[in-house]
């Protein structure tokens, strides 16, 4: 589905005589949808019960799952990007060379950072939890300075790496929950107040971005290029969900699709550290937060209508 909306985006970033680095960044971030938010729809839902059906909240989930995984991956690119904005050849053949060695220090520093996971998963990680957990039993502030000490740690070496310090902290928090559910459990009782403050911050500081006199004079552009995200994303979850369905589950692709059809607030945070970079305007960084907040409104009343009509009557008691 990722790739779907980056070829879209190319195709009109063509038409519309947009760069390749900036359609690339555009469509890959409409093309992320908000775990959090579905995460909340499903909560009030229900498993599908009847035998042989698939469970859509499983498809859902798991599809959000591996966008978060390829949410990293770009976050660990973004650099290449901004380098190949900043860069100008006139030759095709040193172009090419150049984004081939681009790439190149990519996956180098992707081949580090993992190597240096693995190093820590096997010798470093259960020994740091198990001392955090003897020290910190009735003193939460001591695994809570631990955690925060090794999520900075990863902080530094991937930016160190050339890679992004996003992606240091996804993995320091992979690295902790392999130590099982009761270590995970034990560090999110712990950094969850924390975690509900920064949410707060981070929403409100969006909100800051947001000039209601922009969205006011461009109401009606941003609802089109709203519905037309919407509607695309759906479009195209539809259609690879009924390739890889069972056809005894095929109601589960309309639900799917629906969650699905927003974006992800993650694009807020994306969009920020393009502008900075210079990957996008601030036009286009003002566009990227209006739509996505529109997007994020319309998908309540579109998940409502989507379980009304297509799911089975057990779920759609619960669920509404």
């Amino acid at each position: 589905m990722t790739v779907l909306m980056v070829a879209f985006g190319l195709l009109w970033g063509y038409l519309l005589n947009i760069r390749p680095t900036q359609s690339i960044f555009i469509s890959t971030c409409l093309s992320l949808s908000s775990t959090p938010l579905v995460s909340r729809f499903l909560a009030f839902g229900a498993r599908g019960e009847k035998e042989g059906d698939t469970d859509y909240s499983s498809v859902l989930l798991g599809m959000l799952v591996m966008q978060d995984v390829q949410l990293s991956l770009f976050i660990a690119v973004m650099p290449m990007l901004i380098q190949a904005r900043n860069t100008t050849t006139n030759s095709i053949m040193l172009e090419i060379l150049r984004i081939f060695v681009l790439a190149g220090q990519i996956l180098f520093s992707l081949a580090v950072i993992l190597l240096i996971c693995l190093v820590i998963k096997t010798y470093l990680i259960g020994p740091f939890y198990r001392k955090l957990h003897t020290e910190g039993k009735g003193n939460r502030e001591i695994i809570v300075l631990g955690v925060s000490a090794f999520i900075f740690l990863m902080l530094m070496v991937t930016e160190i790496l050339n890679i992004s310090m996003e992606l240091g902290c996804f993995l320091a928090g992979a690295l902790i929950s392999s130590q099982g559910h009761v270590a995970t459990d034990e560090v999110m009782l712990c950094v969850e107040p924390i975690r509900d403050f920064l949410a707060i911050i981070f929403f409100a500081s969006v909100g800051l971005h947001v000039f209601p006199t922009f969205v006011f004079y461009e109401l009606t552009v941003l609802m089109c290029l709203t519905l037309a995200v919407v509607v695309l994303k759906f479009v195209l979850a539809v259609l690879v969900l009924s390739l890889i369905l069972p056809r005894n589950s095929r109601y589960i692709r309309w639900i799917v699709s629906a969650g699905l059809a927003q974006v992800s607030e993650f694009s807020f945070v994306l969009s920020s550290r393009a502008r900075k970079s210079g990957i996008v305007s601030r036009e286009v960084y003002l566009l990227i937060l209006s739509v996505t907040t529109l997007s994020l409104l319309l998908a309540p009343a579109l998940w409502r209508g989507t379980i009304l009509k297509c799911a089975p009557k057990p779920d759609r008691r619960l669920t509404t």
